[in-house]
């Protein structure tokens, strides 16, 4: 799972919340709560979503070039 993953996770069971509500909450499908839980892609406009409604910061990073590249 990667670290956005366990990020949602986390913050939504903290908050005692089932993947459907916060799904209601963001305006989501419970299905696309699940797929970014489980660590697959969704949409930026659904991440940005679910991030409002749990408090989190979403920030991006410069990415560095492999060295072998």
């Amino acid at each position: 799972m990667n670290e956005i993953a366990q990020q949602v996770r986390a913050a939504r069971t903290d908050l005692g919340w089932p993947q459907g509500l916060l799904a209601a909450r963001a305006g989501v499908s419970r299905p696309s709560v699940a797929r970014l839980e489980a660590g697959e892609d969704v949409s930026t406009d659904t991440l940005s979503k679910i991030s409002e409604v749990l408090g989190l910061k979403l920030t991006l990073a410069e990415v560095q070039p492999d060295e072998d590249q």
